[in-house]
């Protein structure tokens, strides 16, 4: 049975992908007009220009500027602004970025949330409050607002299990049921927290009663600040215990942390390192934060000016403990963040010596806390290498997706895949931010290049980009400058950027983990988003495991997806007639 192509399915089809709750009359979205009915002549709303791709357009990047294989420094000086506008002041983007950047707290990159002038991070007494500083108020608590299906999370189900554990008495449904420091407290109202997502309802009392926890919620939910808010608060009204004399005793060339939170890439540790200096702001702990890719002697150098809280990658942590400029002999609390990832690339052997090898107190001494959007079986095995009598606790099914995300499969050739994004992206709303998927450098180079040259405002980032180049393609992304970003899986895990309406699987993952984490960058904190993934002959591997995921998340399923999780080749596969394309 051959598929009869209708070339009005994708008329019908793409207007259900809007990003507007039910009801909505689209705010003027452009309707999607499929490639082959251009040009006819418009009516009955069909846009009125189909070329016109103004609200992604940018001046040129000038003569001999190629991303291939080359750093991009330099290669974005003008993305973003109008034709027509005034040149720009700076004779490069790095002056605005680099003075955002420096302006963090007042001085450098890695410092904490507290001025360096009136900074003394070897006073024993964590329970005073500094003064207000409006600027770094301003930059740290720019509101972020919760979506309108916030609401549904009370819906969705929550287990907790562990010896000794009464899981009713250990919920809340406010913030102001905890019995929060004043600190931490006025930090939570200026982050706008009104009220606890499922997550946050559960970890936070679980750590707050001093219990180990291997927690699984979906990703966007608030497991940063779950497990940030109790640990501050603890820090805060316990203090230091012994490691500020420690310190001291070593001359402050060797800092000990109290608090250690391992991320596996320097983008989710630099996001955790800035949540901690939100919800420590106006107090006496500095957090730190330490990744590869940057100045080791500028990460020094930050480390001598005190470390209460430490926030680091494996790899980097691994070296700076050989060094002998960190100590782990005086940590009360552990936290490794999307640690099915951490060893997923290779961490393992890093992570136990720095659990196992070092000065770390040992299991039961210390708390340790697990955090992941996913929780495969071996993961959980070796988990409980690192935790003690813990709580298990999972928000919604291990590795699920949220329903807030409307998510579409579509049958796309590779060689249609390009067409295909173009107009994808030629019919979004004007300054959607649109997350681009591939699944290697090169491609996000060759991807990256290919949509500049169709006149789209547009950045990647990938492995092979110096940390400046990335921090500068994620600003400028954050801002609305290049509101098309292409990323590698370096972007998938943990990274929060507010506001992303779009996920494009322009190359769909090897495996389902891979894709409920890349999906998760939309539809965060209750809010609406958007998943559409390009699938082919090549992705049949993915096909149950997409069905299960859609049928729990209340999604549309191709007929033809499911034919393939049947026995034999399906018949009913949505392919192109006569080299038309279907997109």
């Amino acid at each position: 049975m051959s598929y009869d192509y209708n070339e009005n399915n994708l008329v019908d089809e793409f207007p259900s992908m809007a990003i507007h709750s039910n009801g909505s009359d689209g705010g003027g979205a452009k309707l999607y007009v499929p490639p082959h009915l251009r040009n006819r002549g418009t009516s009955n709303g069909l846009a009125e220009s189909v070329n016109d791709f103004s609200q992604f357009s940018r001046p040129s990047r000038g003569t001999g500027d190629n991303f291939r294989g080359r750093p991009f420094r330099g290669s974005y000086s003008n993305r973003g602004s109008k034709v027509g506008n005034e040149r720009q002041q700076s004779d490069s983007r790095w002056s605005s970025f680099n003075m955002n950047i420096q302006s963090r707290g007042g001085h450098s990159t890695l410092g904490s949330s507290v001025p360096r002038r009136s900074w003394n991070s070897f006073t024993e007494d964590w329970t005073q409050q500094l003064p207000r500083n409006e600027r770094t108020e301003q930059e740290l608590f720019k509101k972020v607002s919760a979506g309108i299906n916030f609401n549904q999370y009370d819906n969705i189900p929550v287990n907790a299990t562990g010896p000794n554990f009464n899981d009713s008495a250990s919920t809340i449904s406010s913030f102001t049921e905890l019995s929060l420091h004043k600190i931490v407290r006025d930090n939570v109202e200026l982050a706008n927290y009104e009220r606890p997502t499922p997550v946050q309802k559960h970890a936070i009392p679980i750590i707050a009663s001093g219990r180990d926890l291997m927690a699984c919620a979906q990703t966007g939910s608030g497991k940063t600040a779950a497990f940030l808010i109790p640990i501050l608060n603890n820090m805060i009204k316990q203090g230091p215990g012994d490691s500020i004399s420690a310190t001291i005793n070593n001359n402050r060339r060797k800092q000990f942390p109290v608090a250690l939170i391992l991320a596996p890439t320097r983008e989710l540790a630099s996001q955790i390192f800035d949540d901690a200096r939100k919800f420590s702001y106006r107090s006496l702990i500095r957090p730190c934060v330490l990744y590869g890719g940057a100045d080791m002697r500028t990460q020094l150098m930050e480390l001598s000016e005190g470390c209460n809280l430490l926030v680091a990658t494996p790899g980097r942590l691994s070296d700076v403990l050989e060094r002998g400029r960190v100590g782990l002999d005086y940590c009360r609390f552990l936290v490794l963040d999307e640690a099915d990832r951490m060893l997923d690339m290779g961490f393992e052997p890093q992570i136990r010596r720095i659990v196992e090898q070092d000065a770390l107190p040992p299991s039961g001494e210390r708390q340790t806390l697990m955090f992941s959007a996913t929780f495969p079986n071996e993961i959980q095995i070796l988990a409980k290498d690192f935790l003690n009598n813990y709580i298990f606790l999972t928000v919604g099914r291990v590795g699920s997706t949220s329903e807030n995300i409307t998510q579409t499969i579509l049958w796309v050739e590779e060689n249609a895949k390009r067409d295909t994004l173009i107009d994808l992206l030629a019919h979004s709303e004007a300054g959607t931010l649109i997350l681009v998927f591939v699944e290697t450098r090169r491609g996000a180079d060759a991807l990256e290049n290919y949509l500049y040259s169709q006149k789209f405002q547009v950045a990647s980032i990938h492995g092979d980009r110096t940390q400046e180049d990335r921090e500068l393609a994620l600003s400028c992304f954050r801002s609305g400058r290049t509101p098309v970003l292409v990323a590698t899986a370096v972007a998938a895990r943990g990274l929060d950027i507010p506001n992303v309406k779009h996920v494009i699987n322009y190359d769909l993952p090897s495996d389902i983990e891979e894709y409920v984490h890349r999906i998760g960058r939309t539809g965060r904190v209750g809010n609406l988003g958007l998943a559409t993934s390009f699938f082919n002959d090549k992705n049949r591997n993915l096909a149950r495991g997409l069905v299960e995921l859609l049928e729990e998340a209340n999604q549309a399923i191709p007929p033809w997806l499911k034919a393939i999780t049947g026995d034999g080749r399906p018949t009913n596969i949505p392919r192109p007639r006569n080299n038309r394309r279907l997109s």
